[in-house]
């Protein structure tokens, strides 16, 4: 959720990717973002009475795309939990963010939504959608640069610490300004049954996030054209069209359709699987037996082991999504009494929900930091 793979000139020498890309043109094109430059301008085709229909179409694309894109990160983040604990094989400050987003954000959540259930407190469960909302545009401008700065080892079209900096305030000054928007054109809203209140900002702090949006944004263009010059006219551009992507179609102009609105997790989710099923991959393949044929023989037909195991990790992520994302709340609700009246019929699945919104931003931020010697090892393989 929150990729930050800057390269540093020792890393740049442990990456050698056989490849450019991590599965093809135009895979990395579609996954990385380029599906969204194609998308949008059909929707704006599309008659808002499909609004139903397609509303329907992405809660299927949810099993099959968002939920797994959540679980992958519980999968990866938790494997060998107790050795990351430990700060075996890890650097204290590494191992620190490992115990904070792994046992001590999950802890605090869990208190907060205790109490405010238990107090029915309506108006302190809605602060955690607009907590949700804040640490959702974060994870998708920080994704956004990730992927572009994956896309750069990959091509071999590096960017330098200052030109890394120009990215990310522009990233930055563009989720303010977009998270700012928001709260001026949304001051109430409801989700899931709550009542959520948008914090009202001054008419000239959105001036100013305006301004520094739209100035960053062009000293963004300049870096990339100087960039581009010195690489004798060549740039990792798919990893550009996800950091556009992700920036202002995804953040910035959400708004711009209600369509449009629905299909944005999907994209997104995409864009990040895209990366955890190679990393999987390189992980797999460095198992002593991966090359092996699968027991029994008729699972030869799947390819090697490696190929299985990767297969089983994506069904996993798509049965762990099904549980944290529906059963588990189902069940919640069923047998756990509370006042249906004050909290509604859906508490269990807006907890949830915010639950694993705002968790799966900590875990990112910790797993695919700079520093994170499994990234380093399997990532640009």
């Amino acid at each position: 959720m929150a990729l930050d793979l800057s390269v540093d000139a020792e890393a740049r020498k442990a990456a050698t990717p056989p490849g450019k890309y991590l599965f093809g043109p135009v895979a990395d094109f579609l996954m990385l973002g380029g599906s969204a430059f194609l998308i949008l301008p059909v929707l704006f085709f599309v008659p808002r009475d499909y609004e139903g229909p397609l509303a329907a179409t992405m809660v299927v694309v949810a099993y099959l795309v968002n939920y797994p894109h959540f679980a992958h990160s519980y999968q990866i983040f938790y494997r060998n939990f107790g050795r990351k604990a430990r700060g075996d094989g890890y650097d204290r400050s590494l191992q620190l963010r490992y115990i904070f987003a792994g046992v001590i954000v999950p802890v605090i959540m869990a208190l907060f939504f205790v109490y405010g259930a238990a107090t029915s407190n309506t108006r302190l469960l809605g602060l955690a959608a607009n907590a949700m909302f804040f640490f959702v545009g974060w994870h998708y401008v920080k994704q956004g640069y990730g992927m572009l700065m994956v896309d750069a080892v990959l091509k071999r079209k590096f960017f330098d610490n200052r030109d890394k900096k120009v990215l990310l305030v522009n990233s930055y000054a563009v989720w303010i300004l977009a998270w700012l928007q928001t709260n001026t054109a949304v001051m109430q809203g409801q989700y899931y049954g709550f009542q959520y209140y948008t914090f009202a900002a001054p008419s000239w702090i959105t001036d100013i996030a305006v301004l520094a949006a739209v100035g960053s944004t062009a000293a963004t263009l300049l870096m990339l054209v100087n960039r581009w010059r010195r690489n004798g006219g060549g740039l990792p551009y798919n990893g550009i069209m996800a950091y556009v992507a992700s920036l202002y179609l995804w953040i910035l102009i959400a708004r711009i359709n209600p369509l449009w609105l629905l299909v944005v997790p999907a994209l997104h989710s995409l864009q990040y699987l895209a990366v955890v099923w190679r990393y999987q991959t390189n992980v797999e393949r460095d198992v002593s037996d991966a090359g092996r044929d699968p027991e029994p023989k008729i699972l030869s037909a799947l390819g090697p082991r490696y190929r299985l195991r990767v297969l089983g990790f994506i069904i996993g992520g798509g049965a762990l999504g099904y549980l944290g994302f529906w059963l588990i709340p189902f069940v919640l609700t069923a047998v756990i009494p509370y006042d249906k009246q004050v909290l509604g019929s859906s508490l269990f699945f807006f907890i949830v929900l915010i639950f694993i919104n705002v968790h799966h931003y900590f875990l990112d931020n910790v797993m695919w930091r700079r520093g994170n010697p499994e990234v380093s090892k399997y990532l640009f393989r």
